[in-house]
This record gives structure tokens, sequence and C-alpha cells, in this order.
């Protein structure tokens, strides 16, 4: 018995459910690829962040068990101390030569990469000046650090610079996603610099679902917009394009030497994992051999949202293979998202708190992986739906 203490809980996950808000998990029975095993069915994947195919790679597969042959399969402690192996250390090197930067540090997650230099650059008395549409971990990481927030309007460089203006003595610390995952639009990295360099503040690009799929073979946002030397922090995760787990902060020397004198994340949690190291140096590797699969993705993207308009579908603003269809309020989504799955098609619902209210969708996360016969198929379904719905 509670005595009605713990209540509150069962009221808001009702809440949640009569407004199409809660989360319905859906377990894999196989692993990552252009279709998967959901409840004994295959059904087409259009949920998954594996742009390019990377998380069931037969090469990175095969570069992950001989690293656990060589190093084991954990780190068995933090980097500081015992956790830094020279695959690490491989790794880091190769990630530099790659995006173009002095240095990297290679870190548990692109969450805790975020958590590790958000509060090492700016403490109290200082200003984080963050996008609106920003993703958790720099939010998360920006509170972190007890400096002062100040938000600017989605991709409002006047808005930007209003608040730059009126911000105060101290360091000043402007972040930014460089692809925005829920809508697919891309930050004008550009504006953001030259503002930066005008009013003498650092610049912080969070580049989760830039990696791998912009710039020159996915090298990233920076190296799409070519401004390599003029963006001080630039954050990445392996846990999308790169298929595995991990994240990475690129920059000067001297910047990393300093994340690693006070990352609290590097300095007390456990290294980053054999297998992961060595999948993500595989990756990496492919991505420098060619742009095959990078140029594959875009093409499927390309057709894929050509379609979805040609039905009369909305996509919002995106310029990315990320493919938001946009439906509006919750309930909806949501029962668009349960009717795909009953013809075969695994693409989920996105409503609040990670979209506006009355703007949820269908997010399509298109793959490499994904042949021309598989987006048909989709574009078929999704007429047939949206037409049942009275959405087109």
């Amino acid at each position: 018995m509670t005595d009605g203490k713990m209540d509150f809980i069962g009221q808001e996950l009702q809440k949640l459910k009569e407004e199409g808000l809660y989360k319905e998990i859906k377990t894999l029975e196989s692993s990552q690829g252009a279709w998967v095993q959901i409840k004994g069915e295959k059904v087409l994947n259009f949920c998954s962040n594996n742009y390019l195919g990377f998380a069931a790679h037969d090469r990175i597969k095969e570069a992950a068990k001989k690293a656990i042959d060589r190093y084991g399969v954990g780190p068995g402690a933090v980097r500081p101390i015992a956790g830094t192996m020279t695959i690490h250390e491989e790794l880091e090197k190769e990630l530099a030569e790659f995006k173009g930067a002095e240095a990297t540090l290679v870190l548990q997650s692109g969450f805790c990469a975020n958590l590790a230099a958000i509060p090492a650059l700016a403490e109290k008395g200082d200003t984080i000046i963050s996008d609106e549409l920003n993703h958790a971990s720099i939010i998360d990481g920006s509170r972190l650090s007890r400096a002062n927030k100040k938000v600017y309007p989605h991709n409002d460089m006047e808005g930007l610079e209003k608040v730059l203006q009126e911000t105060p003595e101290g360091k000043k610390l402007i972040i930014t996603d460089g692809v925005f995952s829920m809508d697919g639009d891309i930050a004008p990295l550009p504006e953001i610099v030259e503002l930066a360099e005008k009013y003498g503040a650092m610049t912080f690009v969070d580049d989760a679902h830039g990696e791998g799929v912009v710039g020159r073979s996915g090298r990233g946002i920076v190296d799409h917009f070519d401004l390599h030397g003029r963006v001080d922090v630039e954050v990445g995760t392996f846990s999308k394009a790169l298929g595995v787990m991990g994240g990475v902060i690129a920059g000067s020397r001297e910047l990393i030497e300093y994340i690693i004198q006070k990352g609290r994340p590097f300095t007390f949690s456990s290294a980053l994992t054999v297998p992961d190291t060595a999948a993500t140096l595989e990756a990496v590797r492919i991505l420098s051999e060619s742009d095959e699969l990078v140029e594959k993705l875009w093409d499927n993207a390309r057709y894929f949202q050509k379609g979805i308009k040609e039905i009369g579908l909305d996509t919002g603003v995106t310029e990315t293979p990320i493919t938001p269809v946009m439906i509006g309020e919750a309930h909806q989504a949501a029962e668009f998202s349960k009717r795909l799955l009953e013809e075969k098609i695994f693409a989920q619902s996105i409503g609040f708190p990670l979209v506006p209210r009355g703007k949820a969708r269908i997010r399509v996360m298109i793959s490499a992986t994904h042949s021309k016969s598989d987006l048909d198929f989709a574009l078929e379904k999704f007429k047939k739906i949206g037409r049942e719905l009275k959405l087109v």
C-alpha cells in the first residue's frame, strides 16, 4: 500500500495514453537492416538511425570480433587510470584525419560528449546561447554548467544576434545542432560562425545526425560548409550513421587536452568498449575509401521524399534524409503509425515533448540499405493510409 502518495504515476500514465503520447516499445528480434522482425513478422524498417547499414555491416562485424580476440570485451577502467587502449588512440587519430581536425577525444556516447564538453567550457557567470530546438543532451549539459542560459528562435540569425548584443561580460558559448533530428533541417553554420567571430563567442555544434550523412563522404557539418578551423567545438556520435555506440569531441589539440582534464564523463565513467571502438574505426575507414553508401542514402532520400509530396503529404522543412511526414495531432499520428505496422511498415509516430503540440508526425528514417522496391512499397502504403484517414 502506498497510501495514495504514488497515485500520480498511474494518473499520468493514463493521461499519456489518452493523448496518444504513451511510448509503445517495439522489440526487434533481428539485426538492424532494411527489414527487421517484430513479433515474428518481417516489417520494413523506417525507424532506425542506421543511415548507412553499418549496424550489421560484414566488415564492421569482423573488425569487432578481431578486436575482442586481441583486447577482450571491456576496458576495465576509466580512461585516465587504466582504460585507455591503443585502439582508442588509433580511432582518435584516424577520426581527426577524417574530420580535418587537429585532435579528437572519444567518449561513451554523444550524450556523454555534450555532458563532458559543455560544463567544461561554460560555468557560473558565463552565458550559453542555444537554439530552441537543440537536443536534450545539449539542454542537460547546459543545466549542469550552471551558466546563464539564453535561447534564440530556431535558426533565426537576427534573433541570435539580438541575444549576443544583450549578453553581459563573461565567456559566451553558442550551441546548435548541425542537423535537427525531428525536422531534418540544417543549421546555418556559416552565419552562426560569423556572428560568433563578431561578438567574441565560442561556437559549438552537435553533429549527431550529420556524421556519415553530410559533407564529403559523411565528414560532417563543418566539412559540409568548409568551416575547418573556424568552429571551436564539434561533437558527434557513433550511434547514428556509424552504427554502434560512442561519441567524439573534435577541435584543437589544446581544446582536447582541456576536456581530458576537465570533462567529468571522461574522468568518472569507463572507457568506450573494445567492440564499439573497433567497429567505429572500421566504419571510418570504409567512409574514407568511398562515398558510395552516402550517395545511395541521399538518392533514396530524394526518391522517397519526392514520392511522399506527390501523394499530397507534407515533409516539412527537411534538407536531409530525415523525412518527417507531418500529421498534426498526436492521436492521428499514433493511428497512422499503427496502420503502417499492420501493413508491414515500422515507422513510429513522434509527438510532444519531442516536437511541439499540434506538430506530430511520422518520422521516416531513410537508409542506404533500402531498395527502390522497398521505397515503392512504402509509398503505396502511405498513400493508402493517408486516404483512409482523410489526410490526402
